[in-house]
C-alpha cells in the first residue's frame, strides 16, 4: 500500500511516500481502508523524534473512510462500513490501510463527508475529554483557551458552550486569527501576550512558557489549569506545590494517546460523541484538503503557527 512514512528524524522534508506492506486486523482489531487522515502537531513531536517512535515509522492518529476488515471478538462493525477512527495510539493515519482498536472506531452518522470527519477524532475527541474528565467543568463557569484558532482550540470554544460554560474566552498568537477564533464560537478574544479581565475558572493551554504561567495566574480560587502541549517550544515553567495549596488552584495534564491506550472505551465513548455532535451541526469543524503527498508541506503550516481550523489529508477520497 502507499504510505507517507519516517524514515529518519528530522525537518518536513524527512516524511517519503514509500509502498510499505499493508497491515492486518488482530483480535479486537478493525482495519480501514483510508478516505482522509487529518494532520496534527502530535505527529510533528514523532517526526522531530520528540516520542520515541521505531523508525521507519507511519504516522497519523486519526483517520476516516470504510471498514476493510474486522479481528475476532470485534461487534457492530461490518466491512464497507463509514466510520471515523482514532489511530494515535499506533500511528499509521498517513496511509491507504490504517489497524485500531475497536474500541477507537466510531460508525459514522447520516450527512458527515468523509473529510469533516477525519478531522473529528483527535481533536473534537480531546475537547470533550479535557472539558468533561479533566477540567469537570460546571454549568456557568468560565473558560479561557489558549490558541483558540488552532485545532483542538477551535474545538474546545465550542465544546465549552456545549457543556453550559457562560464566558468563553480565546487567545490567539496575531490579529489575522481574531475573526476565525469568533467564528468557533469564541465571543471574547484577545492577542497572546495580553490579559482578559477577570479569572477563570478552566484554563486550557497547548502553548507552554509564558502562556502557561499566564493561565496560572489567571485561575480564579478552585480553578482549574489543563496542560496540554508546548506548542512554543518554551522551556518547562516550574510550578510551587505550596503556591496550589495556598491559592485552592488545580493543574492537570492530559495527553490523548496515553489516555486512549490506558481508557480506550472510554476515549471511544467520546469520539463517538464528538461524531454524533458534528453531525448534528452542533460542532463546527473548519477544514483544507491536501493530496496525501503534500504532508510535509502539511507539517510546515502547522509548525509555522499560521493555520485555522484543521488541515487534512486526502488519501483515497
Amino acid at each position: 500500500m502507499r504510505a507517507v512514512t519516517i524514515p529518519r528524524f528530522g525537518a518536513a522534508d524527512v516524511l517519503t511516500v514509500a509502498d510499505v506492506e499493508a497491515p492486518e486486523p488482530g483480535p479486537g482489531q478493525v482495519a480501514i481502508d483510508v478516505a482522509y487522515a487529518g494532520a496534527n502537531f502530535a505527529e510533528i513531536l514523532y517526526r522531530q523524534g520528540v516520542v520515541d517512535v521505531p523508525l521507519p515509522f507511519v504516522p497519523g492518529i486519526e483517520v476516516s473512510g470504510h471498514v476493510r476488515a474486522v479481528g475476532d471478538g470485534v461487534d457492530g462493525l461490518r466491512p464497507g462500513q463509514p466510520v471515523a477512527a482514532l489511530t494515535i495510539v499506533d500511528g499509521g493515519g498517513y496511509a491507504e490501510v490504517a489497524v485500531t482498536a475497536a474500541d477507537l472506531v466510531a460508525p459514522l452518522e447520516d450527512g458527515l463527508p468523509l473529510d469533516v470527519a477525519a478531522a473529528v477524532p483527535s481533536n473534537s475527541t480531546t475537547a470533550f475529554l479535557v472539558l468533561d474528565r479533566i477540567a469537570r467543568i460546571e454549568p456557568g463557569e468560565s473558560v479561557l483557551v489558549h490558541a483558540a484558532a488552532g485545532g483542538v482550540g477551535s474545538q474546545l470554544g465550542q465544546a465549552a458552550r456545549l457543556l453550559g460554560a457562560g464566558r468563553v474566552v480565546g487567545s490567539v498568537g496575531g490579529a489575522a486569527k481574531v475573526e476565525a477564533a469568533r467564528a468557533f464560537g469564541y465571543t471574547e478574544v484577545v492577542l497572546r501576550g495580553e490579559r482578559p479581565d477577570g479569572l477563570f475558572d478552566v484554563v486550557v493551554d497547548m502553548v507552554g512558557g509564558p502562556s502557561r504561567q499566564a493561565g496560572l495566574d489567571a485561575l480564579a480560587p478552585l480553578g482549574r489549569l489543563v496542560v496540554m502541549g508546548n506548542a512554543s517550544g518554551a522551556e518547562d515553567v516550574g510550578l510551587s506545590a505550596n503556591g496550589l495549596w495556598f491559592a485552592n488552584k488545580t493543574v492537570a495534564g492530559f495527553n490523548l494517546a496515553a489516555f486512549a491506550a490506558a481508557h480506550p472505551a472510554e476515549a471511544g465513548r467520546a469520539l463517538r460523541r464528538a461524531v454524533r455532535a458534528a453531525a448534528a451541526g452542533d460542532l463546527r469543524v473548519g477544514v483544507e484538503t491536501l493530496p496525501l503527498e503534500r504532508a510535509a508541506e502539511a507539517h510546515r503550516r502547522i509548525e509555522s503557527g499560521a493555520t485555522t481550523g484543521k488541515l487534512v489529508l486526502a488519501v483515497a477520497p
